[in-house]
This record gives C-alpha cells, structure tokens and sequence, in this order.
C-alpha cells in the first residue's frame, strides 16, 4: 500500500475530494458580521473584534479542510482506489459485497462486512460517507467508503463483480468460491 499520487496519464473513473475550499469563506463573513454590529450599534468602527474574527475562523476552517482533503479524498482509476491517504491496488478486489439494509428498529442485524477494516488509516468510516463492502483476495474483507456510494459502487462494479458468498475468513478463496483448494 502506497501513498503516491495518481499518475498524470491515469484515468480517473471516480473523485471526491472530502472538502470544500468554500468553508474558508466563513472567516470573512464572520468578520463582517462583527463589523456591522459594531457600526449598526453605535459603538464606530474597532478593527480589532472583527480582525480576530478574520483570522481565528479563516485559520481554523482552513487547517480543517485541508485534514479533510486529506483524510477523506476518494479516487478510483483502472490500476488504484485511493481511500484518504491509502492506495489499494484495484486487482486486489474479487467482489462486492450486497448493499447494506437500513438499520434502525425492527431491522435485521447489519452485514458482517461492516466490521471489516475501513481503508483510508481511520478506524472507521467517517461521518457523513457510506461503507462499500469488498471481498478481496487471499480470503480478506475491507470497506471502502463515499459520500456518493452508489457512483463509488458503480465504479467499482464495473470492475468486479457482485460477490455473495459467505463473509468466512478460515477458508482460502479456492475452497469457498468452489475452485480447485488444497486436497481436491
């Protein structure tokens, strides 16, 4: 697993980038919030409330979309699926796991694919995406994870096909797809 950047001659069949840059536009509008409190009160024109505004909100929202481009980036191309600042060879992937059912009252028991390892370093799937189980080789489990699953997911299955087999991980891929394991 690498972290290097897409090659420049590398079609991009999915992107997120996590963040958006327009965040950062709340400093200047808390500022001028603060500004026209100040005049509309009265109390003049004081630079200082609204320059502390400008800078504290500017800072603070770029510092997080900046960790959120960073963390949260999605990118599939033929050879690599990027999950925030891991690298996931495509060929590794033998399928996909069924969408996961709505959980709430009364619903079934959730998929035994969304216990398994989150790609993109997190310990989890962050707020706001949706997880995306994958079968992958050597008889491992992953979830890969989008704010737009279902393009993510459509990506995906263009490449590999649905995998509905069991979520078992004592037995080698030979044996549970039916190919020719150990013994046979």
């Amino acid at each position: 697993m690498t972290t290097e950047p897409t090659a420049a001659g590398s079609e991009v069949l999915f992107y997120e980038s996590g963040a958006s840059w327009l965040w950062v536009l709340l400093g200047p509008l808390a500022a001028a919030a603060m500004l026209w409190i100040q005049v509309s009160s009265g109390y003049g024109y004081q630079p200082l409330v609204p320059l502390t505004f400008l800078i504290m909100v500017t800072g603070l929202l770029a510092v997080q979309v900046k960790a959120a481009r960073i963390h949260t980036r999605v990118q599939l191309t033929p050879e690599l699926l990027y999950q925030g600042t891991e690298s996931f060879p495509v060929s590794d992937i033998v399928g996909l796991y069924p969408p996961a059912p709505a959980t709430g009252r009364g619903a079934k028991e959730p998929p035994k694919w969304t216990t398994a390892r989150t790609l993109g370093e997190l310990t989890g799937v962050p707020r706001g995406r949706t997880g995306i189980g994958l079968r992958l080789s050597h008889n491992r489990n992953a979830q890969a994870w989008a704010r737009n699953h279902r393009g993510l997911r459509a990506a995906l299955a263009a490449m590999a096909p649905e995998y509905t087999g069991p979520f078992d991980t004592s037995r080698p891929d030979a044996d549970i797809d039916g190919g020719p394991g150990p013994g046979r």
